[in-house]
């Protein structure tokens, strides 16, 4: 294992989950095992204790601005959590190639209608979000965040700016917690199995924590037009690497 690669490795992640409001796991996962050397289940595991400092620290930022709806997160933990274990449960059942492709074609969709829908105004006051909004949301990404074995913290982001209709800083500010909190039952599992790498650990958030603060300093001070072309870059790269994997695979 090299540290120089991990420490970079964790520096782009941060700096990413930061700008973009998503825990890092699906970068860093394939980084890990390409470019360090880690074995799959240690790469797999690893990024997910090294996920809760790194976006509370990119939250810091985007606290002092005010920009975090304490009730989206909070709801959207309470039952992510459950709904990710029960996902969980019928993977076993479910034929998971299908389901992937399907998602895949569903992150292609947000990303395209980024470039579709113009960006909303830049609000002062984020709007009240409906409960059963939030409980739709929470459920369908954290039963399929279950059933295909991610965190589901690339949809998270672009269904709260689409579905609950929220300005894009706080939908990003949003998403990062509810990403480090449902990361917490996959570390207690993945600790209790022995799959985590504990200096990957330290080596990922000693540079994961700084820039992913810095990620978000740079968010909060671009206009949302351009942070959501950003956004939609993004989701179109991943989508188009998750549907060519998983036709290939």
């Amino acid at each position: 294992m090299s540290i120089a690669i991990v420490l970079l490795i964790g520096a782009i992640v941060g700096f990413l989950s930061g700008l973009l409001g998503k825990g890092g796991s699906a970068i860093a996962t394939p980084a890990l095992q390409i470019f360090a050397g880690i074995n799959p289940f240690a790469a797999l595991a690893s990024p997910l204790p090294a996920t809760l400092p790194t976006t509370l620290s990119a939250s810091l930022a985007y606290r002092k601005e005010k920009f975090i709806i304490k009730r989206i997160v909070v709801l959207s933990i309470v039952i992510g959590i459950p709904a990710t274990l029960i996902g969980s449960f019928f993977s076993e059942w479910v034929g998971g190639k299908s389901l992937m492709i399907l998602t895949a074609i569903f992150v292609l969709s947000l990303g395209i209608s980024f470039f579709i829908v113009p960006a909303e105004r830049e609000f002062v006051n984020a709007p009240r979000v409906p409960f059963w909004k939030i409980f739709t949301v929470a459920t369908s990404v954290g039963f399929l965040s279950g059933l295909l074995a991610n965190s589901g913290g690339i949809l998270y982001g672009p269904l709260f700016i689409r579905f609950f209709k929220i300005p894009t800083k706080h939908a990003l500010a949003c998403s990062l917690l509810v990403a480090g909190g449902l990361a917490i039952p996959g570390t207690i599992a993945h600790w209790y199995l022995g799959h985590i790498h504990w200096q990957v650990v330290l080596y990922l958030s000693i540079s994961a924590i700084p820039s992913s603060y810095l990620g978000a300093k740079l968010a909060i001070s671009l206009r949302n037009v351009v942070l959501e072309k950003i956004f939609g870059v993004m989701l179109l790269v991943f989508g188009s690497f998750d549907l060519w994997y998983s036709i290939v695979k």
